[in-house]
Order: C-alpha cells, then structure tokens, then sequence
C-alpha cells in the first residue's frame, strides 16, 4: 500500500507563504516519491479561489499528481493532515498600521509594531485566539501533526501553543538566513563558504559561531575588521543599529534595524524609514474609518520616496485584479522559496536527518541564561524522531541575556493578559517594555487600542 502525506495550508490567502509553501511541496524530491494531499484552508472565500487556482497551475506545472482541496472548514482540512502550515493574517495591513502609529504618538520610542512593544502586543492578542483555535482543532483532528508556524509574532505565539495545548509547534522564519546574506557581502565570501550558529529570539538572534567551511576557521576578527571599513551609511536602515549593536554587544546580531529595534529603547534614531512607515496626513486622511490604508515602508533600501507624480495604483485585495495577480507562476515555473517548514517535514515523514539553521521552540537548557520555557531561537537537527533543537556551547553573554529575559517576561504577562482577559495584566507588560513612554500615557493606548481593535480582539477589562 502506498504511503500518503498531506498537508493543510491554513491561511491559503497569504500572498507569501501560501506560494512558497506550494513550490516548496510540489519540488521536493522526496514527496514525489509518495502520493500527496494539499488542503488550502482560508476565511475568505475570494482569497480560497484565487490560492486555489494557483494551487492547480503549480500542480499541472510540475506534472504532480496530487489530490487538491479547498474549504473554509478548518477542520475538514485538517482531516488526515501530517502537516499543517499556518500562516494567517485578518486585514493586516489595516491593523498594523494602528500597531506602528498610535504607539508612537502616546511617546513610546517604537521603531516597528510586529514583533516588540506595545504594537507587536496587540499583534499578538489579534493572532493568539485563531492560533491557539487551530492548534487545539489539530489535537482533536490530527493530533500526530506537526504545527509549522510563519504566523507572527512567532515568539509569543509558539509560546502560547506549547504551553496550552498539547500540539506539536515550531516556529519559523527567514530571519537567519537574511543575516547570513549580510554576513556573505560584509566578509565577500560565498554563503555557502559560511559555518554558523544562532541563539537568541526571533527577530532579535544572535550569531554566536561564524566560521569558514572546511577550516573551522573564526570569522568574527575578519568580520571586524571588514565592518570598521564599510562606509558608515550604507544600507543604513538594513545594517546601522546591527553595526552599532555588533561593535558595543560583540557578537552580530540579525535580521535587520526595523526587526531588532523593537526590543531596546534608543533604536528610533536609526531607522530612517521609521518616519514615513504607513505615512497619513492626520488633516485630511482618517485610515481606520473608512479612508483607505496607508502605503506601508519597508525600509529606505528600496527608495520609496522615488514614486511617480501620479502613482493611482492601490494595495490589492482579495476581489481586486491585482490580488489574483499576485498568485501567477513566475516564468510559468515554480521556486523553491528556502524557507525551513517543508525540509522539516520531509525530514520527519521520511527519516532523513537534516541540519535547520533556526526554529522556534520553548527553551528547555538551551539557552541557560534566559527564562526557562520561553520560546527562543536556536538551530536544530530534524529527523524521523522529530525536533531536536541545539544548545548553545556556552551562555549568550550577560547584556544581551537581560533584554532577551525581559522580552520573556513579556511573553508571559501578554498571554496571561489574554487568558485572564486583563488589561492589567497588559499593562504590566507595557511597564516593563524597553520603549514605555509613561504610565498615563501606557494606560491610555491600552484603552484606545482595545476600542479601535474591538471587532478582532478577544475581551480586555480593567
């Protein structure tokens, strides 16, 4: 009898992952060996239709025989899953405009609204209850499946599902190999030349071993020496605070200014994008009644204030042109995307053990020096036992231990905001964080946030 393996990609809206999880699938050499299940999962029916077609031309591209669903059901996708990708988002764009902006205008020093400070809270309180809905679905539905999770903020959300839920979860995220990129055009070396390790947390990780393939030779005198010759401005909003963190903490930190900002304080001076992420004019434009989201800023390394006079084209929806064409085979071929969730499974159902650069997984002696539990980022090896995430050689060192620890203490009191439904205990989060402003000011977001986020927040009472 035939082997079959079958995957449920919930959140199959996702104009990221959903594309890049399918080419990931359909190329792996491994899969084509066994028959294969895709479930496509989403709320929106529109946003199904279009991964759905998708979903057939990558299919028909490859010339895969696969058994193709699409449903709105979490459940029925569920049914038989091996593994589940989630990677799911309610109007993010909409949401997390109110995440970046209203923050800072209560003073709190918050260069990014995703992961850290008060806007990656209510980012988080927004994505715990469908997350925490999906994991507790698989230990009735699937409850053998692995949960593979894109789904930010991935810290605090794996988090959640391994300390509530008995679901196996890891967390994932290119973030490492971004550094690794950076880390090839500082030295001028290959990537593939490079042999490293991380620690730390997602979005704020920490190479703790850079050494060249083959030699064992230490990177890190070359890496300073290479870095004290770049010119000061270059790729300043990608690399300016990773610099300054890297000269003053000694060891590289990753993936990028915006990211690794969120979590200290006196971030805001370098990240020069910071001004103009969802820029509105608060005169005449009212973005979260009615009035159209505004354009969201990366960074400065792509020049968006190089735009044309008249730019009239418009963020694309699910229903819009643009949406669907979104979802187009580049070249009529698929691409493998590089990201870690699918060799993880082909590692675990066929037994073949394989190196991971980073997961997400709670932290038991991994990292001695941080909170035990709390979800950090480490490498693993994978194979058909499952998940064996890497210690580090020896502690992370003690300034870098202590902003990370109080990022766990974060984690707890946000989840514990949620369960208890507890501004309070919300607002203690904001006491402690790194970019708090003021008491007053800390009590007053809480109570703007929850009324503007209402329809998409669990209850929050005083």
């Amino acid at each position: 009898m035939s082997r079959t393996i079958k995957f449920a990609i919930i959140g199959a809206g996702s104009v990221s992952f959903c594309p890049a999880t399918l080419g990931d699938i359909l190329l792996n050499e491994s899969i084509q060996s066994v028959e294969l299940e895709i479930a496509l999962m989403d709320i929106l029916p529109e946003a199904l239709r279009v991964s759905e077609g998708y979903a057939r031309a990558a299919i028909n591209a490859t010339g895969r025989e696969a058994k193709l669903s699409a449903t709105t059901d979490l459940r029925k996708a569920l049914e038989g899953a091996d593994f589940v990708v989630s990677a799911i988002e309610v109007d993010r764009y909409h949401y997390w405009s109110m995440d970046f902006h209203i923050p800072r205008r209560y003073g709190f020093r918050q260069v990014y609204g995703e992961n850290g400070g008060p806007g990656g809270m209510f980012h988080t309180l927004r994505n715990l209850g469908p997350t925490l809905e999906i994991a507790q679905a698989m230990e009735e539905v699937c409850p053998d499946a692995y949960l593979l999770n894109y789904t930010n903020p991935e810290a605090k959300l794996v988090e959640a599902v391994s300390k509530l839920t008995r679901t196996p979860v890891v967390g994932l995220c290119h973030g490492e190999g971004m550094g690794i990129d950076q880390l090839s055009q500082i030295l001028e070396m290959p990537k593939e030349e490079l042999d490293t390790q991380v620690a730390g947390l997602n979005h704020f990780g920490w190479f703790t071993k850079i050494a060249r393939k083959g030699t064992g030779e230490d990177l890190y005198p070359l890496l300073r020496e290479k870095e004290k010759q770049m010119h000061w401005l270059a790729h300043w909003d990608e690399l300016g605070l990773t610099r300054l963190m890297f000269r003053t903490f000694g060891l590289y930190p990753y993936p990028g200014t915006n990211h690794i900002g969120e979590y200290i304080a006196w971030s805001d001076q370098m990240l020069a994008s910071a001004l103009i992420q969802y820029f509105h004019d608060p005169v005449g434009d009212n973005p979260w009644h009615g009035g159209q989201t505004p354009e969201f800023v990366y960074s400065f390394s792509g020049n968006p204030t190089a735009r044309p006079l008249f730019d009239r084209s418009e963020k694309p929806l699910a229903g819009d042109p643009g949406f669907e064409a979104s979802f187009q085979l580049t070249e009529g071929k698929l691409h493998t995307s590089g990201e870690y969730g699918i060799p993880i499974a082909e590692a675990i159902y066929f037994d073949k053990p394989t190196h991971i650069g980073a997961v997400n997984v709670p932290n038991h002696g991994l990292i001695p020096n941080l909170p035990e539990g709390m979800v950090v980022e480490v490498p693993a090896l994978v194979d058909g036992k499952g998940i064996h995430p890497i210690a580090t050689s020896e502690p992370l060192p003690h300034a870098i231990a202590q902003m990370i620890a109080t990022q766990g203490t974060i984690h707890q009191l946000v989840l514990e905001a949620y369960q208890e439904q507890s501004r309070n205990k919300l607002l203690q989060a904001m006491l402690i964080d790194p970019t708090i402003s003021t008491y007053n000011n800390a009590v007053a977001l809480i109570d703007e946030m929850c009324e503007r986020q209402k329809d998409i927040l669990p209850p929050m009472h005083w």
